[in-house]
């Protein structure tokens, strides 16, 4: 256990030091390459031009981290096509804005790599001619959501590392060790990244990032045996996601009802109704961190069934319903 968490470690610490060398290399290159995300007033609200590349950054300080300590004949190696895929699509779009249908054109063949590769739903608790569908709709959400989300200084990294840490206990614990360590090199990226990205940002992850890290958070639980201590394990991602999945379906329903496609931009995320009602951006990412160690908390009793059934779901409806509290009341504030 020793070697395994040093291994850990090692790969923590080599993904964060690449990573940290990277972004201010990155960040020049795409400050001369006219690579930067421009104020629009809207919900790009920055004072001066911010470069991307960030995202590219942590994607090789994960391929460092993983190469080093993972072996290459292992599944791990094929959830890179996907990821590498969503990276490019995203990288595109940053340079070239890509229309909604080529975007989500990108995402399904990613997502159809992942499948290929064996990423999908095993539970038996589905009907098998389900599994597949299901598996596509997951990952096509998580991914979506984790580019939605992506609209404030330091946010989506945020929320990223809220899902691994619970996802690396979880690994740890049911002994999927190759899991943990492919879980800690995005780690150290995202911590090292999360030193340029945090208010005021001077860095971001561009779509590039978000897209790659969401298909990364998406795929990673087809990988656990979720089942091992309790026939309900299968809903601990669901749980552990909870923010970004709260963020996308919040965003469905807001824009459904103005009449606006929900892939269209619009100031209707719940950091912009936060900070329009006067949080603080600092404020909003530890509301955040918060909100998913609660969530997480509760995944990991539901996974490993520490506590009785009841008392979880009541934990997780009060956590909820406090974050819709908060948000409709930060929204009232907005539109008065």
């Amino acid at each position: 256990m020793v070697a395994f968490a040093s291994k850990m470690f090692f790969s923590f610490m080599m993904s964060l030091l690449v990573t940290w060398y990277l972004v201010p290399f990155f960040a020049q290159l795409a400050r001369k390459l006219k690579f930067v995300d421009v104020p629009d007033g809207v919900i790009k609200r920055q004072e001066a031009p911010v470069p991307y590349m960030g995202g590219l950054a942590v994607f090789v300080g994960l391929l460092c981290g993983l190469g080093l300590t993972v072996p290459l004949n292992s599944d791990l190696s094929l959830l890179l096509i996907g990821t590498t895929l969503l990276l490019l699509i995203g990288l595109i779009d940053d340079l070239f804005p890509l229309k909604a249908y080529q975007k989500f054109g990108g995402q399904l063949v990613a997502a159809f790599c992942f499948v290929k590769s064996g990423f999908y739903l095993k539970e038996h608790v589905f009907y098998n001619m389900l599994n597949i569908p299901l598996s596509f709709f997951w990952m096509l959400t998580i991914i979506n959501a984790f580019n939605l989300v992506d609209v404030m200084d330091g946010l989506s990294s945020t929320i990223a590392l809220g899902a691994i840490l619970p996802f690396i206990i979880i690994a740890v614990l049911l002994k999927h060790y190759t899991v943990a360590l492919a879980l800690a090199a995005l780690a150290g990226g995202l911590c090292a990244f999360l030193r340029y990205n945090w208010p005021p940002a001077i860095m971001y992850l561009g779509d590039a990032g978000s897209l790659f890290i969401g298909g990364f958070l998406a795929t990673i639980p087809f990988l656990f045996n979720w089942g091992t201590y309790t026939p309900y394990g299968y809903l601990a991602p669901v749980i552990i996601l909870s923010v970004p999945l709260l963020e996308i379906t919040a965003l469905v329903l807001i824009r459904t009802r103005k009449g606006i496609p929900f892939y269209l931009g619009s100031p209707d995320h719940f950091a912009c109704y936060f900070m329009q009602a006067g949080w603080a951006k600092v404020s909003i990412l530890y509301y955040v961190m918060i909100v998913s160690a609660l969530s997480g908390s509760v995944a990991l009793c539901l996974t490993f069934n520490l506590m009785p059934l009841p008392v979880l779901a009541l934990a997780y409806v009060v956590i909820l319903a406090c974050w819709v509290y908060i948000l409709v009341r930060a929204r009232v504030h907005r539109t008065r």
